[in-house]
Protein backbone atom coordinates (compact mmCIF):
# COMPACT_ATOMS: atom_id res chain seq x y z
CA UNK A 1 0.00 0.00 0.00
CA UNK A 2 2.91 2.32 0.69
CA UNK A 3 3.63 2.96 -2.99
CA UNK A 4 0.02 3.53 -4.03
CA UNK A 5 -1.34 7.05 -4.33
CA UNK A 6 -4.06 7.86 -1.83
CA UNK A 7 -6.58 10.61 -1.14
CA UNK A 8 -5.72 12.60 1.98
CA UNK A 9 -7.70 14.98 4.21
CA UNK A 10 -6.30 17.74 6.42
CA UNK A 11 -8.64 19.05 9.12
CA UNK A 12 -8.16 22.75 9.94
CA UNK A 13 -7.96 26.10 8.27
CA UNK A 14 -4.97 28.05 9.58
CA UNK A 15 -1.33 28.68 8.75
CA UNK A 16 -0.30 25.29 10.14
CA UNK A 17 -2.72 23.55 7.78
CA UNK A 18 -1.57 25.60 4.78
CA UNK A 19 2.07 24.62 5.47
CA UNK A 20 1.03 20.96 5.79
CA UNK A 21 -1.09 21.17 2.61
CA UNK A 22 1.84 22.61 0.67
CA UNK A 23 4.14 19.83 1.91
CA UNK A 24 1.68 16.93 1.49
CA UNK A 25 0.69 18.05 -2.02
CA UNK A 26 4.35 17.62 -3.09
CA UNK A 27 4.38 13.93 -2.05
CA UNK A 28 4.36 11.26 -4.77
CA UNK A 29 2.01 9.30 -2.51
CA UNK A 30 -0.73 11.95 -2.54
CA UNK A 31 -3.41 11.44 -5.19
CA UNK A 32 -5.95 14.08 -4.16
CA UNK A 33 -5.75 16.43 -1.19
CA UNK A 34 -8.78 17.82 0.64
CA UNK A 35 -8.64 20.52 3.33
CA UNK A 36 -11.61 21.16 5.63
CA UNK A 37 -12.38 23.99 5.97
CA UNK A 38 -9.09 25.35 4.57
CA UNK A 39 -8.48 28.97 3.56
CA UNK A 40 -7.61 31.08 0.51
CA UNK A 41 -4.07 29.64 0.48
CA UNK A 42 -4.83 25.94 0.91
CA UNK A 43 -6.98 25.96 -2.22
CA UNK A 44 -3.74 26.28 -4.23
CA UNK A 45 -2.72 22.77 -3.11
CA UNK A 46 -5.98 20.85 -2.95
CA UNK A 47 -9.76 21.08 -2.62
CA UNK A 48 -11.27 23.09 0.22
CA UNK A 49 -14.42 21.63 1.77
CA UNK A 50 -16.42 23.99 3.93
CA UNK A 51 -17.53 22.17 7.05
CA UNK A 52 -17.25 22.64 10.81
CA UNK A 53 -14.66 20.52 12.61
CA UNK A 54 -17.23 19.67 15.28
CA UNK A 55 -19.51 18.17 12.59
CA UNK A 56 -18.14 14.62 12.67
CA UNK A 57 -20.99 13.24 10.57
CA UNK A 58 -20.12 15.60 7.70
CA UNK A 59 -16.44 14.64 8.05
CA UNK A 60 -17.47 10.96 7.96
CA UNK A 61 -19.57 11.53 4.82
CA UNK A 62 -16.68 13.35 3.10
CA UNK A 63 -14.17 10.58 3.92
CA UNK A 64 -16.48 7.89 2.54
CA UNK A 65 -17.54 9.88 -0.55
CA UNK A 66 -13.98 10.77 -1.58
CA UNK A 67 -12.41 7.43 -0.56
CA UNK A 68 -9.99 9.20 1.79
CA UNK A 69 -7.36 6.87 3.28
CA UNK A 70 -5.45 9.26 5.57
CA UNK A 71 -6.58 12.12 7.84
CA UNK A 72 -4.21 14.64 9.46
CA UNK A 73 -5.87 16.52 12.35
CA UNK A 74 -4.37 20.02 12.59
CA UNK A 75 -5.94 21.74 15.63
CA UNK A 76 -6.26 20.45 19.18
CA UNK A 77 -10.01 20.74 19.76
CA UNK A 78 -11.16 17.83 17.52
CA UNK A 79 -8.45 15.64 19.09
CA UNK A 80 -9.47 16.50 22.65
CA UNK A 81 -13.10 15.89 21.63
CA UNK A 82 -12.23 12.38 20.40
CA UNK A 83 -12.29 12.48 16.61
CA UNK A 84 -9.67 9.70 16.43
CA UNK A 85 -11.78 7.50 18.72
CA UNK A 86 -14.82 8.27 16.51
CA UNK A 87 -12.98 6.95 13.44
CA UNK A 88 -11.60 3.89 15.21
CA UNK A 89 -15.01 2.87 16.56
CA UNK A 90 -16.77 3.14 13.17
CA UNK A 91 -16.41 0.03 10.99
CA UNK A 92 -16.64 2.10 7.81
CA UNK A 93 -13.83 4.42 8.95
CA UNK A 94 -11.54 2.24 11.06
CA UNK A 95 -9.21 1.52 8.09
CA UNK A 96 -8.37 5.24 7.71
CA UNK A 97 -4.85 6.18 8.85
CA UNK A 98 -5.28 8.93 11.45
CA UNK A 99 -2.47 11.32 12.37
CA UNK A 100 -3.38 12.46 15.86
CA UNK A 101 -3.82 10.89 19.31
CA UNK A 102 -6.89 9.42 20.98
CA UNK A 103 -8.90 11.65 23.32
CA UNK A 104 -7.05 10.03 26.22
CA UNK A 105 -3.68 10.98 24.70
CA UNK A 106 -4.90 14.47 23.81
CA UNK A 107 -5.49 15.10 27.54
CA UNK A 108 -1.78 15.99 27.66
CA UNK A 109 -2.96 19.27 26.13
CA UNK A 110 -6.64 19.20 27.04
CA UNK A 111 -6.04 19.30 30.79
CA UNK A 112 -3.15 21.16 32.41
CA UNK A 113 -3.85 19.34 35.69
CA UNK A 114 -3.71 15.93 33.95
CA UNK A 115 -0.40 16.90 32.32
CA UNK A 116 1.08 18.04 35.65
CA UNK A 117 0.12 14.80 37.42
CA UNK A 118 1.48 12.80 34.46
CA UNK A 119 4.82 14.65 34.61
CA UNK A 120 5.09 14.19 38.38
CA UNK A 121 4.53 10.42 38.00
CA UNK A 122 7.32 10.20 35.39
CA UNK A 123 9.69 12.62 37.23
CA UNK A 124 9.73 14.91 34.20
CA UNK A 125 11.18 18.35 35.07
CA UNK A 126 8.47 21.02 35.24
CA UNK A 127 7.46 23.95 37.43
CA UNK A 128 5.97 23.28 40.89
CA UNK A 129 2.20 23.81 40.90
CA UNK A 130 -1.13 23.56 42.68
CA UNK A 131 -4.66 23.23 41.20
CA UNK A 132 -7.78 25.09 42.35
CA UNK A 133 -11.52 24.94 41.54
CA UNK A 134 -14.39 27.34 42.39
CA UNK A 135 -14.95 25.33 45.57
CA UNK A 136 -11.33 25.92 46.67
CA UNK A 137 -11.08 29.60 45.62
CA UNK A 138 -10.32 30.73 49.18
CA UNK A 139 -7.41 28.27 49.35
CA UNK A 140 -6.15 29.65 46.04
CA UNK A 141 -6.29 33.24 47.30
CA UNK A 142 -4.44 32.20 50.46
CA UNK A 143 -1.86 30.33 48.32
CA UNK A 144 -1.18 33.53 46.34
CA UNK A 145 -0.79 35.55 49.57
CA UNK A 146 1.78 33.13 50.97
CA UNK A 147 3.94 32.93 47.83
CA UNK A 148 6.02 35.49 46.00
CA UNK A 149 5.41 36.48 42.37
CA UNK A 150 5.55 36.35 39.46
CA UNK A 151 2.39 34.19 39.48
CA UNK A 152 1.54 31.94 36.53
CA UNK A 153 -2.19 31.17 36.25
CA UNK A 154 -3.28 28.58 33.68
CA UNK A 155 -6.82 27.63 32.68
CA UNK A 156 -6.96 23.83 32.88
CA UNK A 157 -8.78 23.34 29.56
CA UNK A 158 -8.46 24.69 26.02
CA UNK A 159 -8.65 28.50 25.82
CA UNK A 160 -7.34 29.13 22.29
CA UNK A 161 -3.84 29.94 23.55
CA UNK A 162 -5.12 32.76 25.78
CA UNK A 163 -5.62 30.84 29.03
CA UNK A 164 -2.21 31.63 30.57
CA UNK A 165 -1.73 34.83 32.60
CA UNK A 166 1.53 35.91 34.27
CA UNK A 167 1.27 38.61 36.95
CA UNK A 168 3.78 40.08 39.40
CA UNK A 169 1.35 41.62 41.89
CA UNK A 170 -0.41 39.30 44.38
CA UNK A 171 -3.59 41.42 44.51
CA UNK A 172 -3.87 41.46 40.69
CA UNK A 173 -3.31 37.69 40.68
CA UNK A 174 -6.16 37.25 43.21
CA UNK A 175 -8.52 39.30 41.00
CA UNK A 176 -7.50 37.23 37.96
CA UNK A 177 -7.90 33.90 39.79
CA UNK A 178 -11.38 34.95 40.95
CA UNK A 179 -12.33 35.94 37.39
CA UNK A 180 -10.96 32.72 35.86
CA UNK A 181 -12.71 30.46 38.36
CA UNK A 182 -15.81 32.61 37.89
CA UNK A 183 -15.99 31.65 34.21
CA UNK A 184 -13.70 34.09 32.38
CA UNK A 185 -12.69 31.30 29.96
CA UNK A 186 -15.90 29.30 30.32
CA UNK A 187 -15.52 25.63 31.15
CA UNK A 188 -11.78 25.86 30.32
CA UNK A 189 -11.11 27.70 33.60
CA UNK A 190 -13.39 25.65 35.87
CA UNK A 191 -10.03 24.46 37.21
CA UNK A 192 -6.97 26.74 37.37
CA UNK A 193 -3.36 25.64 37.81
CA UNK A 194 -1.09 28.10 39.64
CA UNK A 195 2.53 27.46 38.72
CA UNK A 196 5.98 28.47 39.85
CA UNK A 197 7.44 31.07 37.48
CA UNK A 198 10.47 29.80 35.56
CA UNK A 199 12.92 32.40 34.28
CA UNK A 200 14.65 31.33 31.07
CA UNK A 201 14.31 31.13 27.30
CA UNK A 202 11.45 29.17 25.75
CA UNK A 203 11.62 26.84 22.74
CA UNK A 204 9.51 24.17 21.08
CA UNK A 205 10.43 20.56 20.29
CA UNK A 206 8.28 18.28 18.12
CA UNK A 207 8.18 14.52 17.71
CA UNK A 208 6.06 12.27 15.52
CA UNK A 209 5.41 9.12 17.55
CA UNK A 210 3.43 5.87 17.62
CA UNK A 211 3.72 5.90 21.42
CA UNK A 212 6.91 3.80 21.37
CA UNK A 213 9.12 4.85 18.45
CA UNK A 214 9.53 8.45 17.38
CA UNK A 215 11.33 10.82 15.03
CA UNK A 216 12.47 14.30 16.01
CA UNK A 217 11.20 17.07 13.74
CA UNK A 218 13.03 20.42 13.47
CA UNK A 219 12.75 22.51 16.64
CA UNK A 220 11.62 26.14 16.77
CA UNK A 221 11.19 29.18 18.96
CA UNK A 222 7.99 31.17 18.70
CA UNK A 223 7.13 34.68 19.87
CA UNK A 224 3.83 34.99 21.74
CA UNK A 225 3.72 38.66 22.82
CA UNK A 226 2.13 41.12 20.41
CA UNK A 227 4.74 43.84 20.97
CA UNK A 228 8.40 44.07 19.95
CA UNK A 229 10.80 43.13 22.70
CA UNK A 230 8.26 40.56 23.94
CA UNK A 231 5.87 43.04 25.54
CA UNK A 232 2.11 43.40 25.54
CA UNK A 233 -0.68 40.86 25.35
CA UNK A 234 -0.28 37.17 24.57
CA UNK A 235 -1.29 36.07 21.07
CA UNK A 236 -1.50 32.80 19.18
CA UNK A 237 2.04 33.56 17.94
CA UNK A 238 3.68 36.49 16.12
CA UNK A 239 6.49 34.56 14.44
CA UNK A 240 9.06 31.79 14.80
CA UNK A 241 12.69 30.84 14.16
CA UNK A 242 14.10 27.39 13.33
CA UNK A 243 16.63 25.96 14.19
CA UNK A 244 17.23 27.16 17.76
CA UNK A 245 20.99 27.80 18.15
CA UNK A 246 21.22 26.61 21.78
CA UNK A 247 19.45 23.30 20.97
CA UNK A 248 22.87 21.69 20.58
CA UNK A 249 24.02 18.08 21.07
CA UNK A 250 24.05 18.38 24.86
CA UNK A 251 20.62 20.01 25.08
CA UNK A 252 19.18 17.43 22.65
CA UNK A 253 20.54 14.66 24.88
CA UNK A 254 19.01 16.26 28.00
CA UNK A 255 15.61 16.78 26.34
CA UNK A 256 15.60 13.24 24.92
CA UNK A 257 16.59 11.43 28.11
CA UNK A 258 14.73 13.57 30.66
CA UNK A 259 11.59 14.55 28.75
CA UNK A 260 10.81 12.78 25.45
CA UNK A 261 11.62 9.20 26.47
CA UNK A 262 9.97 9.44 29.95
CA UNK A 263 6.86 10.90 28.26
CA UNK A 264 6.60 7.90 25.92
CA UNK A 265 7.24 5.48 28.81
CA UNK A 266 4.45 7.23 30.75
CA UNK A 267 2.02 6.80 27.84
CA UNK A 268 2.87 3.09 27.65
CA UNK A 269 2.62 2.64 31.42
CA UNK A 270 -0.83 4.27 31.48
CA UNK A 271 -2.03 2.32 28.41
CA UNK A 272 -2.62 5.54 26.48
CA UNK A 273 -2.56 4.95 22.69
CA UNK A 274 -0.82 7.75 20.84
CA UNK A 275 -0.21 8.08 17.08
CA UNK A 276 0.62 11.62 16.14
CA UNK A 277 2.64 14.66 17.10
CA UNK A 278 3.72 15.70 20.58
CA UNK A 279 4.74 19.33 20.89
CA UNK A 280 6.92 19.92 23.95
CA UNK A 281 6.74 23.56 25.04
CA UNK A 282 10.06 23.87 26.89
CA UNK A 283 12.08 26.46 28.76
CA UNK A 284 15.84 26.44 29.29
CA UNK A 285 16.66 27.60 32.84
CA UNK A 286 20.44 27.88 33.31
CA UNK A 287 20.87 25.38 30.43
CA UNK A 288 18.49 22.85 32.02
CA UNK A 289 15.24 22.00 30.16
CA UNK A 290 11.82 22.10 31.88
CA UNK A 291 8.39 21.38 30.39
CA UNK A 292 6.01 24.35 30.35
CA UNK A 293 3.27 22.50 28.48
CA UNK A 294 2.43 19.65 26.15
CA UNK A 295 0.45 20.09 22.94
CA UNK A 296 -1.05 17.13 21.08
CA UNK A 297 -0.42 18.59 17.61
CA UNK A 298 2.04 20.81 15.76
CA UNK A 299 2.28 24.46 16.78
CA UNK A 300 1.26 27.53 14.84
CA UNK A 301 3.29 29.54 13.70
CA UNK A 302 6.11 27.03 14.39
CA UNK A 303 4.79 24.68 11.68
CA UNK A 304 5.27 27.43 9.10
CA UNK A 305 8.96 27.56 10.10
CA UNK A 306 9.73 23.85 10.50
CA UNK A 307 7.83 22.29 7.58
CA UNK A 308 9.84 24.18 4.89
CA UNK A 309 12.99 22.74 6.54
CA UNK A 310 11.71 19.15 6.35
CA UNK A 311 13.05 17.64 3.11
CA UNK A 312 11.80 14.07 3.79
CA UNK A 313 8.50 12.96 2.26
CA UNK A 314 5.99 13.65 5.04
CA UNK A 315 3.38 11.16 3.78
CA UNK A 316 6.01 8.39 3.97
CA UNK A 317 6.64 9.42 7.60
CA UNK A 318 2.91 9.12 8.29
CA UNK A 319 2.97 5.60 6.82
CA UNK A 320 5.99 4.77 9.03
CA UNK A 321 3.92 6.01 11.99
CA UNK A 322 1.23 3.42 11.30
CA UNK A 323 3.61 0.59 10.39
CA UNK A 324 5.78 0.97 13.54
CA UNK A 325 8.76 1.93 11.35
CA UNK A 326 9.50 5.41 12.68
CA UNK A 327 13.24 6.02 12.91
CA UNK A 328 14.18 3.23 10.49
CA UNK A 329 14.72 5.81 7.73
CA UNK A 330 16.72 8.96 8.50
CA UNK A 331 14.71 12.18 8.55
CA UNK A 332 16.21 14.80 6.23
CA UNK A 333 16.29 18.43 7.35
CA UNK A 334 17.45 21.52 5.46
CA UNK A 335 20.30 23.02 7.55
CA UNK A 336 19.31 26.58 6.70
CA UNK A 337 17.53 28.94 9.08
CA UNK A 338 13.82 29.59 8.63
CA UNK A 339 12.37 32.87 9.88
CA UNK A 340 8.59 33.29 10.04
CA UNK A 341 6.92 36.68 10.46
CA UNK A 342 3.18 36.76 11.20
CA UNK A 343 1.12 39.57 9.65
CA UNK A 344 -1.87 40.38 11.85
CA UNK A 345 -4.89 42.66 11.70
CA UNK A 346 -4.57 45.97 13.54
CA UNK A 347 -6.06 45.65 17.02
CA UNK A 348 -5.29 41.93 17.36
CA UNK A 349 -5.42 40.17 19.86
CA UNK A 350 -8.28 42.53 20.73
CA UNK A 351 -10.96 43.76 18.32
CA UNK A 352 -10.06 43.98 14.64
CA UNK A 353 -11.72 44.41 11.24
CA UNK A 354 -12.32 41.50 8.87
CA UNK A 355 -12.93 41.15 5.12
CA UNK A 356 -10.15 43.61 4.24
CA UNK A 357 -8.70 43.13 0.73
CA UNK A 358 -5.13 41.75 0.62
CA UNK A 359 -2.58 42.67 -2.06
CA UNK A 360 0.19 40.08 -2.55
CA UNK A 361 3.37 40.41 -4.66
CA UNK A 362 3.12 38.84 -8.15
CA UNK A 363 6.09 36.56 -7.64
CA UNK A 364 7.66 35.19 -4.46
CA UNK A 365 11.04 33.42 -4.56
CA UNK A 366 13.06 31.95 -1.67
CA UNK A 367 10.13 32.59 0.65
CA UNK A 368 6.69 31.16 1.45
CA UNK A 369 3.41 32.97 2.07
CA UNK A 370 1.30 30.71 4.28
CA UNK A 371 -2.30 31.84 4.74
CA UNK A 372 -3.60 31.77 8.33
CA UNK A 373 -6.79 33.85 8.49
CA UNK A 374 -7.83 34.47 4.88
CA UNK A 375 -10.83 33.85 2.65
CA UNK A 376 -12.29 34.94 -0.68
CA UNK A 377 -14.78 37.73 -1.36
CA UNK A 378 -17.68 37.45 -3.83
CA UNK A 379 -15.38 38.33 -6.74
CA UNK A 380 -12.69 35.81 -5.78
CA UNK A 381 -10.35 38.37 -4.21
CA UNK A 382 -8.32 37.41 -1.12
CA UNK A 383 -9.50 39.08 2.10
CA UNK A 384 -8.66 38.93 5.81
CA UNK A 385 -10.75 36.53 7.91
CA UNK A 386 -8.92 36.45 11.25
CA UNK A 387 -6.56 38.20 13.63
CA UNK A 388 -3.49 36.37 12.38
CA UNK A 389 -3.64 36.72 8.59
CA UNK A 390 -0.45 35.57 6.84
CA UNK A 391 2.80 33.86 7.86
CA UNK A 392 5.87 34.82 5.83
CA UNK A 393 8.70 32.26 5.98
CA UNK A 394 12.15 32.80 4.45
CA UNK A 395 15.20 30.53 4.39
CA UNK A 396 18.89 31.40 4.43
CA UNK A 397 22.17 29.92 5.67
CA UNK A 398 22.46 32.99 7.95
CA UNK A 399 19.78 33.59 10.56
CA UNK A 400 19.94 37.37 10.18
CA UNK A 401 19.47 37.17 6.40
CA UNK A 402 16.49 34.82 6.77
CA UNK A 403 14.93 37.34 9.17
CA UNK A 404 15.63 40.24 6.78
CA UNK A 405 14.12 38.39 3.79
CA UNK A 406 10.99 37.59 5.81
CA UNK A 407 10.55 41.22 6.92
CA UNK A 408 11.21 42.52 3.37
CA UNK A 409 8.42 40.37 1.94
CA UNK A 410 6.13 41.21 4.87
CA UNK A 411 6.60 44.87 4.00
CA UNK A 412 5.55 44.28 0.36
CA UNK A 413 2.18 42.77 1.32
CA UNK A 414 -0.69 45.18 1.87
CA UNK A 415 -3.95 45.14 3.79
CA UNK A 416 -5.46 47.94 5.87
CA UNK A 417 -4.02 48.28 9.41
CA UNK A 418 -1.45 45.50 8.80
CA UNK A 419 0.89 44.96 11.74
CA UNK A 420 3.87 42.70 12.32
CA UNK A 421 6.81 42.43 14.70
CA UNK A 422 10.10 43.47 13.13
CA UNK A 423 12.25 41.78 15.80
CA UNK A 424 11.51 38.04 15.38
CA UNK A 425 14.69 36.21 16.41
CA UNK A 426 16.11 39.21 18.32
CA UNK A 427 16.87 37.21 21.49
CA UNK A 428 18.80 34.40 19.78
Amino acid sequence: MKNTKINILILGGGGREHALAWKISKSDRCQQLFIAPGNAGTRLHGTNVFLHLSDVESIRALVLKEDIKMVIVGPEEPLVNGIVDFFESDNALSHVLMVGPSAKGAQLEGSKAFAKIFMAEQSIPTAAYKSFTPETLDEGLSFLSKNEGPYVLKADGLAAGKGVVILTDAEEAKVELTAMLGGKFGAASSCVVIEQFLDGIEFSVFVLTDGVKYVLFPEAKDYKKVGEGNVGLNTGGMGAISPVPFFDTLMIQKVTSRIIEPTLKGLQKNNIPYKGFIFFGLISVADEPFVIEYNCRLGDPETEAIIPRLTSDIVSLFYDLHEQKLGENPIDIDPRFAATTMLVSGGYPGDYESNLPITLPDEVTESFVFHAGTGLDDLGGIVTKGGRVLAITSLDAEKKKAEEKSRLLADKIYFKNKYYRKDIGFDL
